[in-house]
């Protein structure tokens, strides 16, 4: 999704919300990417004008749009979240959860024998069940186009087969739970899909990004409102945090409708954090990276395709079909194309209101080339656009507290009671719930003065606090 400059207030609770949305692609290249010149000069707020983009510019896909964009502006909060993409409203669904619900939520204490290859398993395993669990639970699945299916891995090259073959080795002996992978050969991959490369398997889902961060936002909105309020402003971007004035307050937010005092402040900005935490920008924190996306019609009928999503070439390019009648010809979301963007891969570029000739190119020729005769030569995508992701060294977000720079941590105080989740290497979706439950977890713990627990689920090495 593209950026909505948003804030989210939360009063006990009091919450608000700043917005900013996120385009979600493979991270298997972030060290080619960590490898470019750094800019660092700190990213600016997202631009106005950014592309049109098929999750949030189809007609109708978003209705939060202009959300408090007006009017009495919330003034004084418990908690400020900054950034209302997959992020920032899971933050403010879990805080709903805690301080909405009658019941104090379950401490979920770590196993002290988990590793961290099964952690990062063990993360996605329960963002994706728990999403899946909320979205039936509610009866959400053709609101937010749940689809249940096959994610395949092209291996297009034999240097793509002995990766991917050692990958899966390395997991199976760190004792991740690998029985719902499966290997295709060639003539296997071409009867099913068509195409002649082999390929591994496993369960995956798709869905619209926006319209279930748009429900879960109602959803956070609905749990015991005579104890939790929500709060949402959208294009209400925060320029600036300060020490508040106030007495009873921590932080003062600025934006250019005014300033908002408040308690806690959630970082959800993703590449953007460096703008309001400059520290955090760069090698050492998060490289802002420009994606693009188009979306293509098929030239055969969707019973044709399948509904397995795709990815290929180190994770440069991933492709999806949205539903369609099996009769018709479905649109495909094809991401990717950076390897062809020049030495610096799209890196420290924010602006997203251009897309690249040569990556289009690139776009345009794959499917066609990789599926014969299921995709026209030459046909134009429907829409086309660019979102910024957020790299990290590790390949892994920082959650947790914000922590001052290195020279100057010995200043504890610094940033008390500021959080982040932020820096997900394009790999958002299968992980952002969970840290923003993570982070709102440490928020309600610190509220109610109570003990937070790391979750048998979390990598450690996500932890701002424990990185290495």
């Amino acid at each position: 999704m593209g950026w909505l400059p948003t804030l989210l207030t939360l009063n006990v609770v009091q919450t608000l919300i700043l917005s900013q949305c996120i385009l979600a692609m493979p991270f298997d290249d972030s060290q080619a990417i960590l490898q470019a010149t750094p800019n660092l000069a700190r990213p600016g707020l997202p631009v106005a004008n950014s592309t049109r983009s098929f999750w949030i510019d189809t007609p109708g896909a978003n209705p939060l749009a202009l959300e408090g964009s007006v009017g009495d502006l919330t003034r004084d909060a418990d908690v400020c979240i900054v950034g209302a993409g997959i992020t920032g409203v899971s933050a403010a669904y879990h805080l709903a959860k805690h301080f909405g619900s009658r019941e104090d939520a379950p401490a979920v204490k770590a196993r002290h024998g988990e590793d961290e290859a099964k952690r990062t398993y063990a993360i996605e395993h329960y963002t994706t069940s728990e999403l899946v669990k909320i979205i039936k639970d509610n009866k959400l699945e053709d609101i937010v186009d749940l689809v249940a299916s096959t994610h395949v891995g092209l291996l297009m090259t034999e240097s793509a087969v002995q990766a991917a073959t050692a990958d899966f080795l390395a997991a199976q002996a760190a004792g991740v739970d690998l029985r719902k992978v499966d290997w295709l050969s060639e003539g296997e991959v071409n009867a099913t899909y068509g195409t002649r490369d082999p390929a591994w398997t496993h369960p995956g889902h798709n869905l619209w990004p926006l319209k279930l961060v748009t429900e879960l936002y109602h959803l956070a909105r609905k749990y015991n409102p005579a104890q939790f309020h929500l709060t949402l402003h959208t294009n209400t971007p925060v320029t600036a945090i300060s020490n508040s004035s106030s007495a009873d307050r921590r932080w003062s937010l600025a934006t250019p409708r005014g300033d908002v005092q408040c308690s806690y402040v959630i970082h959800a900005t993703n590449a953007y954090a460096g703008y309001l935490l400059p520290h955090m920008h760069g090698p050492a924190g998060i490289v802002p990276t420009r994606g693009q996306v188009i979306a293509l019609r098929a030239s055969v009928p969707a019973a044709n395709i399948t509904t397995a999503s795709w990815g290929a070439n180190k994770g440069f390019e991933y492709w999806f079909p949205r539903p369609a009648d099996a009769s018709e010809e479905p649109l495909i979301i094809l991401g990717g194309g950076r390897d062809t963007s020049g030495p610096g891969l799209e890196t420290y570029v924010t602006d997203d209101s251009v897309v690249r000739k040569e990556v289009g190119e690139t776009l345009r020729k794959f499917l066609p080339a990789a599926f014969p005769g299921k995709y026209e030569e030459g046909r134009e995508p429907e829409m086309e656009w660019t979102g910024i992701m957020g790299y990290t060294k590790l390949e892994a977000p920082f959650v947790g507290p914000v922590l001052a720079p290195a020279e100057s941590r010995m200043k504890s105080t610094e940033f008390e009671g500021q959080y982040i989740a932020a820096g997900y290497t394009g790999h958002g979706m299968p992980r952002a719930f969970a840290c923003a439950e993570v982070v709102a977890g440490m928020v309600a713990a610190e509220i109610t003065g109570s003990e937070w627990h790391t979750p048998e689920w979390l990598p450690r090495h996500f932890l701002t606090n424990q990185r290495p």
